[in-house]
């Protein structure tokens, strides 16, 4: 048991000193910061022990917030972040309100991501629908990374808060987000996006821009 508890300390000392001595890279280097952010969400999302994820994530959620804040205006690792909130807050987090509000962090960062990246965005949540469609237009391929942080993240938002008719409102707008993702030529991503897009079309009814059709050849697609 002591050996145990001493494990437990050093691992605990371990991660917070790496945590202290990568917040300062952010703050020298930011190119160096958005690397491991993006290299250590890649390596968390393709973990194929789940528990592994679920012990460990958390202090890493943290270390991640601890490179905003050296870098609060990096897209890259604002990004990552944005995909490590959302995939954590949608998978492993058991408590509603608890999924709530690490998604919600995820969707903020993903938000101050594609702002950083691509003006426009600052002003989609007053917008209405068609000026949202029109503006994606001006996406290029500079900016897919974040395209699919803020798709991703606001996904994993809008399922933790499915209570709320304004977050399920955003559906539309996230399909025709993904559909300009796939525009934009990402071909490694293209199978989850259509998983995406089918969930998005066959969770909805009908009468609230449900495809079941849609939905059968955007699954086909990933297929």
């Amino acid at each position: 048991m002591q050996m145990k508890i001493g494990y437990q300390r050093f691992a605990t000392f371990a991660v917070a000193a790496l945590a202290l001595a990568l917040t300062g890279c952010a703050a020298v280097v930011s190119n160096a910061a958005s690397g491991f952010a993006d290299n250590l969400s890649a390596a968390v999302i393709n973990q194929t022990d789940p528990e592994t994820v679920r012990d460990g994530a958390p202090a890493y959620l943290l270390l991640l917030d601890s490179l905003i804040e050296g870098s609060p205006d990096d897209p890259a690792i604002l990004a990552a972040a944005a995909n490590f909130y959302a995939s954590y807050g949608a998978v492993f987090a058991d408590d509603p309100e608890r999924a709530a509000r690490l998604t919600e962090r995820g969707r903020l960062y993903a938000s101050r991501a594609l702002c950083e990246s691509f003006e426009p965005s600052c002003d989609w949540d007053g917008q209405t629908f068609e000026s949202f469609e029109s503006s994606l237009t001006e996406l290029d391929e500079s900016q897919r990374d974040v395209v699919y942080a803020y798709g991703v993240a606001s996904l994993a938002y809008i399922r933790a808060h499915s209570e709320d008719w304004s977050a399920l409102a955003r559906l539309p707008h996230m399909e025709a987000l993904l559909n300009r993702y796939l525009e934009l030529g990402d071909t490694d991503a293209a199978g989850t996006i259509y998983t995406y897009l089918g969930v998005l079309v066959t969770l909805r009814p009908p009468a609230l821009g449900g495809d079941f059709d849609k939905g059968r050849e955007y699954f086909e697609r990933a297929i």
